[in-house]
């Protein structure tokens, strides 16, 4: 699917359907064409070829899976491939997509496979508002990326409510469910990272003016950019950090239990072992012992054993092992 907005000075936005003739809408002075090709059939992306004639290493890149983050000079237009992320949640954990730009003098061409809110907001964002387009096309690159950061940040928020609410169950009753929770979030946390990370370089050189086709003025925004993913790696590493004391704090919890266990274990053990030995003692098979003929020998006994328990219970007691 094709869907396009053309600027013109005085003549405000007007919205595009399918294909057009991008060529002759590009050439025109002062004009702002922005083409967005989601899920592009063959005859589509024909138009990257025919309309733009973009080279065909570029288009190579729009057509892989995953290419890396770069971006690349080819004189006549900057080539950008740049990727979203989205946190679906604990179980799907972070998914990421990736957006091919090209900017040129007049045009923004955008292509990308998966359907997305950003894409929505700022289509509306197109159609209502003009300034969208009315100040450059190197703006509307701008908006654009600005808009794929603004949802890290937003992935980000998300991702600390998550570990906000498994901080509170690692503090209650953790199970093991609780450590895969924590193992996916960092996980997801570490993968967010090394997604941003070569998009710093990217953005850095952008904003440096590095390029001809972004000028001075749009170049200082995207040093907002710069500094917004500059935040997001260093949140990410503040929370790799907690899922990492809430793991320490898991496996504490885990043998603090599991010597409370082996404590009562053991304190049961010894409660036992005296009346076993009494009890064995005179339970030998001798035919003269002492107490055998003995009125009281049982009730003496029994008296015994109890006293022995409960001297060993006020020790423990004492100790402060119970």
């Amino acid at each position: 699917m094709i869907q396009s907005f053309y600027y013109l000075p005085g003549e405000g936005v007007k919205t595009i359907e399918g294909v057009a003739d991008f060529d002759g809408l590009g050439s025109v002075e002062n004009s702002v064409l922005w083409v967005d090709l989601c899920k592009p059939s063959d005859q589509e992306s024909y138009v990257l070829t025919h309309d733009f004639r973009f080279h065909p290493l570029a288009i190579e890149d729009v057509l892989s899976e995953k290419p890396r983050t770069k971006v690349d000079d080819y004189d006549r237009y900057l080539f950008l491939v740049f990727p979203i992320v989205d946190y679906v949640g604990r179980e799907e954990g972070l998914k990421s997509s990736e957006i091919d730009l090209f900017l040129s003098r007049n045009s923004l061409v955008t292509v990308h496979y998966y359907e997305h809110r950003i894409f929505d907001y700022l289509h509306n964002r197109a159609e209502r508002d003009e300034r969208l387009m009315s100040r450059g096309v190197d703006f509307l690159f701008h908006a654009v990326i600005d808009s794929i950061v603004d949802n890290y940040n937003a992935t980000l928020d998300i991702l600390e409510y998550e570990i906000e609410q498994l901080e509170e169950d690692v503090l209650g009753e953790p199970d093991e469910d609780t450590v895969r929770s924590i193992y996916t979030l960092r996980r997801d946390v570490v993968h967010l990272k090394r997604i941003v990370l070569p998009q710093t370089d990217v953005v850095n050189q952008i904003s440096r003016g590095q390029h001809q086709l972004v000028g001075e003025k749009a170049a200082v925004y995207f040093s907002d950019v710069h500094d917004h993913l500059l935040r997001v790696i260093d949140i990410s590493d503040f929370h790799r950090e907690i899922l990492n004391s809430s793991l320490e704090v898991y496996y504490s919890s885990v043998s603090t239990k599991t010597n409370e266990i082996i404590k009562f274990l053991t304190i049961f053990t010894v409660l036992f072992i005296p009346p076993t030995f009494l009890v064995g003692l005179w339970g030998m098979n001798f035919s003269i012992m002492p107490e055998l003929d003995w009125e009281y020998g049982y009730v003496f006994a029994l008296v015994l054993i109890l006293v022995v328990i409960f001297s060993l219970v006020a020790f423990f007691r004492k100790k402060k092992w119970l």
